[in-house]
C-alpha cells in the first residue's frame, strides 16, 4: 500500500470543502466550527500549532491540513473569527505558537468529520478516540485537595455504609448519569462529585459541564462530565455507589423486632472525662425503648454504656409502630462521622469504648426525628462542618 500524503489522508478521513451559505448557522457551518475547535484544543494542550510531517501523529497531520484549508477559505473567516483567540487564521506556521489556558470541550475527531459505516475505511479501529485520550489525560491531572477535611466525613460514611450493607455498588453503564452528590469507585479510589462548574457545549449542542471530583486519597480533579463517564465505563472495576432501601421504619404490619409504641430518648452525661465535660452540651446518646426511660438509666453510674456516670434526659420523642433495630441502625449511620471516641474503665478496671454517643447538637437530632416522621431522612446526610442535616445530593 502506497504512503498517503497529507491531502490523501484528509480525503480518506472525509473532510469536505465547505461553501458559504447565507442566513442562520447551517449543519455545514457547525461542522466547520467543530473542526476548528479541534485545532484550538490541540494548540491549547500542546502549546503550538499543528504541523505537517509523516513522523507526526495522524491527528496532528489532519489538523495541519485542515488549518491550511481554513486559512485559504476566506468565506469562513467571519464565522470563525470570534473563536480565533490564538490568531490562527491570520498566522503562518512560523507565527506565534504559545497558547493561553482555555477550557474547551473535546469531541471524537471522526464524529466531528462525519459518521462512517462499520466497514468504512475512515474508521480508525486501533486508534483511541480523542475523548478516550482526553479522559485518560484528565484523570492523570489530579491535584491535592486543600479542603479535604470538609469531605473526609462523607468518604468515611460511604465506606462504613458499604461495609454495613447500607450501600452497594453497581456497574457503571455507558453515558450513565452523573450529578452532584454521587459516589463512584474509579481506579480503586472512591470518587465524590462535589461541584458543577462551567458548562461547555459539544458541537451538537449537548451540555458537558466541568465537575469538581474529590477522591478518597485526598486529591481532586476538574473533569469534564463526559471524561468521567468514559473513565468509569472503560474501567473494568468502575462502579456507582448507591444506597440500599432499608425498608419502612414504621408500618401497619408488626415484625418480630417492632414495638407498638416507643420512645426515642436523648441523654447527656455527667461524666468527668475531660473531653466529655468540656463538650457536655454537644455530646449525646440516642436510644430507643418501649418501656420507661427512668428504668433504663437507673444504674447509669455503674454502666459503661452510660460512661459510668449519671445522665440527664434532655429530649424524648414518642412514636408508634417502629422497628427498633432499623431505627437504631439509621441513627448510627446518620451520625457515624461524629461518633464519640473515648475509652473508660468499667467497674472492674477493664477498658471499654462505648459506641452509642455522638458529638452532635440537639437541634440536629430534632431534624433527624422530623425527617424520620416525614420520610425525608433517606435523602439526608449530617454535615459536621455546618452541624446540621442537608440533602445528600446538591
Amino acid at each position: 500500500m502506497s504512503e498517503m500524503n497529507d491531502e490523501d489522508l484528509l480525503a480518506q478521513l472525509g473532510l469536505e470543502v465547505f461553501a458559504e451559505k447565507a442566513g442562520g448557522r447551517t449543519a455545514v457551518e457547525e461542522r466547520v466550527i467543530a473542526g476548528f475547535e479541534d485545532i484550538l484544543h490541540f494548540v491549547e494542550t500542546q502549546g503550538r500549532i499543528p504541523v505537517h510531517g509523516e513522523g507526526r501523529d495522524i491527528f496532528e497531520r489532519l489538523y495541519a491540513v485542515r488549518l491550511d484549508r481554513l486559512r485559504a477559505m476566506e468565506s469562513v473567516h467571519a464565522l470563525l473569527a470570534p473563536l480565533d483567540r490564538f490568531g490562527l487564521l491570520a498566522t503562518s506556521a512560523d507565527g506565534p505558537t504559545e497558547a493561553s489556558e482555555v477550557s474547551l470541550d473535546d469531541e471524537d475527531l471522526l464524529a466531528a468529520l462525519g459518521e462512517a459505516g462499520e466497514d468504512d475505511i475512515t474508521q480508525l479501529r486501533h486508534v483511541r478516540s480523542y475523548d478516550d485520550r482526553m479522559a485518560a489525560e484528565e484523570m492523570a491531572n489530579r491535584t491535592r485537595c486543600d479542603d479535604f477535611d470538609r469531605f473526609k466525613p462523607l468518604f468515611e460514611r460511604a465506606e462504613w455504609e458499604l461495609k454495613s450493607g447500607d450501600r452497594k455498588t453497581l456497574r457503571f453503564g455507558r453515558d450513565g448519569s452523573v450529578v452532584v452528590g454521587d459516589f463512584f469507585i474509579l481506579a480503586g479510589q472512591i470518587a465524590y462529585v462535589a461541584e458543577v462548574g462551567e458548562v461547555v457545549r459539544t458541537p451538537n449542542g449537548e451540555a458537558n459541564p466541568r465537575l469538581r471530583v474529590i477522591f478518597s486519597n485526598g486529591t481532586e480533579s476538574n473533569l469534564l462530565q463526559r471524561s468521567l463517564q468514559r473513565a468509569l465505563y472503560k474501567d473494568d472495576t468502575g462502579r456507582r455507589i448507591i444506597s440500599v432501601e432499608a425498608g419502612p421504619l414504621f408500618g401497619d404490619v408488626m415484625e418480630p423486632d417492632d414495638i407498638e409504641h416507643g420512645t426515642i430518648y436523648v441523654l447527656r452525661s455527667d461524666s468527668t472525662v475531660p473531653f466529655v465535660a468540656e463538650h457536655r452540651e454537644l455530646i449525646h446518646k440516642i436510644g430507643i425503648t418501649g418501656g420507661r426511660i427512668e428504668a433504663r438509666v437507673a444504674n447509669a453510674e455503674n454502666d459503661p454504656t452510660y460512661l459510668m456516670a449519671k445522665v440527664e434526659v434532655v429530649a424524648t420523642y414518642r412514636l408508634s409502630n417502629l422497628n427498633r433495630t432499623k431505627l437504631e441502625k439509621l441513627f448510627h449511620r446518620l451520625f457515624s462521622v461524629v461518633q464519640l471516641e473515648v475509652e473508660i474503665p468499667d467497674r472492674f478496671g477493664k477498658a471499654v469504648r462505648p459506641r452509642e454517643w455522638f458529638v452532635v447538637p440537639l437541634s440536629a437530632i430534632d431534624e433527624a426525628v422530623t425527617g424520620i416522621r416525614d420520610g425525608s431522612i433517606a435523602d439526608m446526610v449530617y454535615d459536621p462542618r455546618e452541624a446540621r442535616l442537608r440533602p445528600a445530593r446538591g
